[in-house]
């Protein structure tokens, strides 16, 4: 993906290939997969493919079985990094391989650093070729311990090893100090006491990373005895953790020493506080190669020595720069990333330009601690800084993607604490976001019900809710069906209408509320019988009475109860005189604006509909109905925009029969004219594709056929013969209606 966020077709191939891999293969008898009619691949595609399979979250030992085959899929940089692979699929899909590189950091299952070297070395190829290994986060022995411990030293070959965050101690660091070829080490937070055996390799490691080495023993004067000697090192870093006063002055004595690192290109002493900056000063200019020094929370500024011209790199605090240098390099490293975001949140409280770089920054700090309520915090109100009106804009829509996906997880996690909650909401209310980015809104919406259910702040409450209103109406069908048939969803957003109401207050929570249950039952007969199951109908007409001059709320409230009334078998429950009464005042009052009148007379015509159950109430009452459904709506003139939008027709279908009254009819007609004049494109092919034109035709060539409904269906039929002329023949949209398709 580039810097425009535009995917590259190998990326979009093996993504795909992530989402699909078990309908391209076939189970083995140990339940793994393998592709069918596997061709050969490209070396660095296998690669590829094995990346984005781990990044994807799909690499368990049941998908990582493909990799059995390394005539087709042949590996050189494996990349497992916290996937699901135990110690038997990593041995029988990996091992195989002649691998020069391995990622197998921080993996989800009860594989072992000992596990990885003893299956690494059964092959050749791994023993002298693997020069590079990555095993952090893992243990380096099971809970039993293994029988045969396997050795660092079989791996003859390795240049560049990473096992931070380890139980590894002396021993196994003296193990690790007789490889031959070792030029990189990492071993960041294990239990080692003593550096000395790294003298053993001190004529060629080049690298060496002891961050946050809580359980060392040696004195100061010891370890800088042993630093002093590493005479080849260009990368050091001794940053500390735990953010401390440095009170045995190590980093002031390295800083002080001549004559030594004569080759460093970058050190990291992130952490130590009481670091000045002479001392930074005077180190780095008698070292002209030096390309990064870490900063961050040591006290020293760093700003001059970026001003001097060169390319030296500062992490630190002193300027945005300083921050984002800091993000790159400590995203994994928990303490200083809490650290550096504290900053990052002062220097983006006014921003003014988007700056999608530290976006992302934060993004992947956030992937690497999901767990961590401090990260999360901070980060979450990082964000929102970051994307706060029309920052957002200017934001890749696969950044976003990513950061809509943190929020959520982070949301999830958290689901208690109430200020990273209104963090995440305060991004996540964004038209731009809730509207145009790609994420599962299915599951964002079920996850803000279960806030909901949760949570009774107002504020939190209120965003929670337009977050509902909005994800809804973009779902399909079949989720909003889904949701629907979510009892406590519906129970929750009626309390919350409950609770408005009572209160007697016209606020946007009651708006988006509203919105969120006529969406949710559009189409949806399991959500519209929880609907009245959990008293609706009754709150609804309390609402009609108390909300009448409110023609927002009313139109809201009327678009749900129309929904209930397409379901024939619930028609009986709207079969109510005084709803019916009030109805018909919503119908015939002149001063009741039309979208108010067209969804009262949409109940209504369902209700009197010849077709479903039979008419339980006064029969006098059922002739007036129908007798003001026909003379209403043909006062009614179109309004300018679309009141409202329709998934498929098939609803006013059986009220187009041509034994239905004429008032039904005409309430149908009026409201396909009303789009497909607004919306020829969607509307006009939609009536055809689902036989509308011919039940038009029919409806309007019928003897029986009132003189006001043939007048409106050959209203609709010349709309649709305007559009076809209009977009000519051979243009898809004359196609699809001509071939309903």
């Amino acid at each position: 993906m580039n810097e425009e966020g535009i995917s590259s077709l190998t990326d979009i191939c093996t993504t795909w290939i992530c989402h699909y891999v078990e309908v391209l293969c076939v189970s083995q008898k140990d339940g793994s997969l393998q592709i069918r009619h596997c061709p050969l691949f490209p070396q660095e595609l296998a690669d590829q493919l094995l990346h984005k399979m781990a990044d994807e979250g799909v690499l368990d030992d049941k998908t990582v079985g493909i990799f059995q085959n390394p005539e087709a899929l042949r590996l050189r940089r494996a990349y497992i990094r916290s996937s699901r692979v135990s110690a038997e699929a990593f041995r029988l899909s990996l091992c195989p391989h002649k691998l020069q590189e391995l990622n197998a950091s921080h993996i989800h299952s009860d594989i072992t650093i000992s596990d990885i070297l003893h299956n690494l070395s059964s092959n050749k190829d791994c023993r002298q070729g693997l020069h590079t290994l990555l095993m952090n986060g893992l243990n380096l022995y099971g809970e039993t311990g293994e029988l045969v411990r396997a050795r660092f030293r079989v791996l003859r070959g390795l240049k560049n090893l990473s096992v931070a965050w380890t139980d590894l101690d002396d021993t196994g660091l003296e193990d690790i100090c007789s490889l031959p070829l070792l030029e990189s080490l990492d071993v960041s937070g294990t239990n080692v006491t003593d550096l000395t055996p790294l003298l053993n390799c001190q004529s060629r490691l080049r690298s060496l990373t002891v961050h946050g080495l809580q359980k060392l023993e040696m004195s100061t004067a010891g370890l800088l005895s042993v630093l002093d000697k590493l005479h080849v090192l260009r990368h050091l870093d001794i940053s500390n953790d735990r953010l401390v006063t440095d009170v045995d002055n190590l980093v002031h004595q390295l800083l002080e020493r001549t004559g030594v690192f004569p080759h460093l290109v970058s050190l990291d002493v992130s952490g130590w506080r009481g670091v000045s900056d002479a001392a930074v000063r005077a180190f780095v200019e008698a070292r002209p190669g030096m390309r990064f020094i870490g900063l961050l929370a040591t006290g020293a500024d760093g700003s001059e020595l970026m001003s001097t011209g060169g390319n030296l790199k500062v992490a630190g605090e002193a300027n945005l720069t300083q921050v984002c240098e800091a993000l790159r390099r400590y995203s994994e490293q928990e303490s200083l990333l809490r650290e550096v975001l504290v900053h990052l949140y002062k220097y983006t409280s006014e921003m003014e330009r988007s700056q999608p770089n530290t976006l992302k920054l934060v993004s992947d700090g956030m992937r690497h601690h999901t767990d961590s309520l401090h990260v999360q915090l901070v980060a979450t109100a990082c964000v929102f800084n970051l994307t706060t009106l029309e920052l957002v804009l200017g934001m890749p829509l696969h950044l976003l993607e990513t950061v809509v996906q943190q929020l959520l997880t982070a949301m999830k996690n958290f689901p208690n604490h109430k200020q990273l909650q209104k963090n995440c909401l305060l991004t996540l209310c964004s038209d731009h976001i809730l509207q145009v980015v790609s994420f599962d809104r299915y599951e964002a919406t079920k996850l803000m019900m279960m806030f909901l259910e949760n949570h009774e702040d107002q504020t939190l409450q209120r965003m929670a809710v337009a977050v509902v209103s909005i994800l809804v109406a973009k779902l399909s069908t079949e989720e909003i069906s889904e949701l629907g048939a979510e009892a406590f969803i519906m129970k929750q957003l009626l309390s919350i209408v409950q609770q408005k109401a009572s209160q007697g207050v016209v606020d946007s929570t009651l708006k988006f509320a509203l919105s969120a249950l006529w969406n949710l039952t559009d189409e949806t007969p399991t959500a519209c019988r929880h609907f009245i199951q959990c008293q609706g109908v009754e709150l609804y007409m309390e609402l009609l009475e108390s909300y009448f001059s409110e023609s927002s709320i009313q139109q809201k409230l009327l678009g749900l109860l129309n929904n209930v009334a397409e379901v024939e078998e619930l028609r009986v429950k709207l079969q109510d005189e005084e709803l019916v009464e009030h109805l018909l005042t919503l119908l015939i009052n002149p001063a009741v604006d039309v979208d108010v009148s067209y969804f009262a007379g949409g109940i209504l015509a369902h209700l009197a509909s010849s077709v479903g159950p039979v008419w339980g109430l006064d029969a006098g009452l059922h002739r007036t109905v129908l007798d003001k459904l026909h003379s209403s709506i043909l006062t009614w003139s179109l309004p300018q925009g679309v009141m409202v939008s329709y998934r498929t027709f098939q609803p006013f279908y059986q009220l187009l029969h041509v034994s239905q009254y004429s008032g039904v009819q005409l309430w149908a007609l009026w409201a396909v004219q009303l789009v497909c004049s607004q919306k020829a494109a969607q509307y006009c092919s939609m009536l055809h594709t689902e036989g509308g034109t011919d039940r038009l035709k029919v409806l309007s060539s019928h003897p029986d056929t009132h003189s006001d409904v043939k007048s409106l269906a050959d209203n609709i039929l010349t709309i649709l013969e305007q559009y076809l002329n209009l977009v000519g023949p051979g243009s898809k949209h004359h196609d699809a209606v001509l071939n309903g398709t």
